[in-house]
């Protein structure tokens, strides 16, 4: 379903990564007997809504996320977590109108004892990281869920396919070729691509030495997580036949006609023997057609395909393109089922080195090792989940973990509205020993909104500045 209708990407996306983060502030605050009179699945004019004991429950028309309002003494500063001010009472005619109720739907004013600042601060605390608590539990269960369904995926080929070295290392290039075997890493002998990835990837070694059939060569790969790891481990690609495992619906290869199962013989004018080979080809025809020719059945058959462009990553600031089709090889990994278990151990790992990315990166753009052009906004995420919904649930859910731990990180930053900064303030309160005054608390709030405005508008034009550049490369190219 979600392949035919990926604008549902983005509302699953934004609308569950958010919804869990409010859900966590809101059952904290329900265990402490925090007034929490409204809790709404989406914004906007309400279309369901339904009061359960004091709280209204809403079933919003923009379901992208919701809120949660608590009852606060400064409901006017926004200093709690999710506020709202509660201070007037429904009109008597107004059919949501109870006599006995607290306020806003009765008369009767919140005690002061149900307010948030009335709860000794260790509850407070917990009320305010319970929000990026649930990201980080959400983000563990679909990713112990998709290792689960995934199970354990074992590439035994240790045969190269292909090598694109990368700049800073172009003895790979020359030292590892395709048809070589990968015999070990630093003296670890490897048994499978699995093996040589992992090897690769936890060698405390900055210089790794890479063995073959045929020889060896060095490389300065840095630190165990760095970003050359990376480059080493996307520069050299495994064997894989030149057959056709599944093609994105939508695609250019869908369109084309290319279908699962197809064997290619022939792109681009160039002989096909390796699934690598293909890549190649159509990655430097980024907005090219470029001609097909393969074997279906018993029968041969000729295609035109118009690869997409992708935009790649630049230090310089230029516009380069990569070619894709949508198709995918033939599995040839060993699948084994895995325990409940060993799935949640999976999930546990992938989700803490998915927060080690985030703090990292944000390390990084701090010490100015990373470009603010890198940071994407909402259209950004917008175009990445539609473009995982049409890869599948998998990549769509993937897609939503990695998106909850961001969430979870950015929230715990020091910012003033933010929860970090809603957490630095009541423990400075506390140290005190009185709370801020009113001015102080405004003032506070009011940084926080234009700290928050101005990383909107950057990552605006930041994803306005990508959607334009790519259509004027699009306009140059076209004519």
């Amino acid at each position: 379903m979600l392949t035919q209708l990926p604008w549902l990407g983005p509302l699953i996306v934004f609308g569950l990564v958010v919804f869990v983060h409010e859900l966590g502030h809101f059952i904290a605050a329900k265990a402490f007997r925090v007034y929490a009179p409204r809790f709404s699945i989406g914004f906007g004019p309400a279309l369901l809504r339904k009061r359960f004991g004091e709280t209204e429950y809403v079933l919003a028309s923009l379901p992208l996320g919701g809120y949660v309002r608590m009852a606060s003494r400064d409901d006017e500063t926004a200093s709690a977590l999710e506020g709202g001010n509660e201070s007037e009472a429904l009109p008597p005619e107004d059919p949501r109108y109870d006599p006995t109720a607290l306020m806003p739907f009765g008369p009767h004013p919140v005690p002061a004892e149900r307010t948030f600042e009335a709860k000794p601060l260790w509850q407070r605390l917990i009320i305010m990281v319970a929000g990026v608590t649930m990201n980080v539990v959400l983000a563990i269960v679909v990713m112990s869920a998709i290792a689960k369904s995934v199970g354990k995926s074992t590439l035994e080929t240790r045969v190269v396919g292909r090598v694109d070295a990368p700049a800073w290392a172009p003895q790979l290039g020359t030292a590892i070729a395709t048809g070589d075997t990968i015999v070990s890493v630093n003296g670890h002998r490897v048994t499978s691509w699995n093996d040589f990835l992992g090897t690769l990837d936890e060698t405390p070694d900055s210089m790794l030495t890479i063995a073959t059939n045929r020889g060896a060569v060095s490389v300065a790969a840095g630190a165990a997580g760095s970003k050359r790891r990376d480059e080493i481990e996307g520069a050299i690609a495994p064997w894989s036949p030149p057959v056709i495992g599944a093609v994105t619906p939508g695609s250019p290869a869908a369109r084309g006609g290319l279908q699962a199962g197809d064997t290619l013989l022939v792109v681009g004018g160039t002989p096909i023997r390796l699934w690598t080979d293909m890549t190649g080809i159509v990655s430097r025809s980024a907005g090219v057609p470029v001609a097909f020719t393969i074997k279906r059945g018993s029968t041969t058959r000729d295609l035109s395909i118009k690869p997409d462009s992708v935009p790649l990553e630049t230090t310089d600031g230029s516009h380069r393109y990569r070619g894709l089709v949508g198709i995918a090889p033939v599995d040839m990994a060993r699948h084994e089922p895995i325990s409940v278990p060993d799935a949640a151990k999976l999930g546990w790992n992938a989700t803490w080195r998915s927060v080690g990315l985030v703090v990292g990166f944000l390390g990084n753009l701090v010490r100015g090792r990373v470009s603010v052009r890198e940071l994407g906004g909402p259209i950004a995420i917008t175009q990445a989940s539609v473009n995982a919904a049409k890869s599948g649930v998998q990549e769509l859910f993937a897609l939503l973990a990695f998106l909850s731990v961001n969430l979870a990180v950015m929230n715990l930053l020091p910012i003033p509205i933010l929860d970090g900064g809603q957490i630095v303030m009541n423990v400075a309160e506390s140290v005190k020993g009185r709370p801020f005054s009113m001015r102080t608390k405004e003032n506070f709030a009011r940084v926080g909104l234009v700290a928050i405005a101005l990383l909107f508008v950057v990552v605006m034009f930041n994803d306005i500045r990508r959607i334009a550049g790519t259509a004027m490369d699009f306009l140059s190219r076209a004519f």
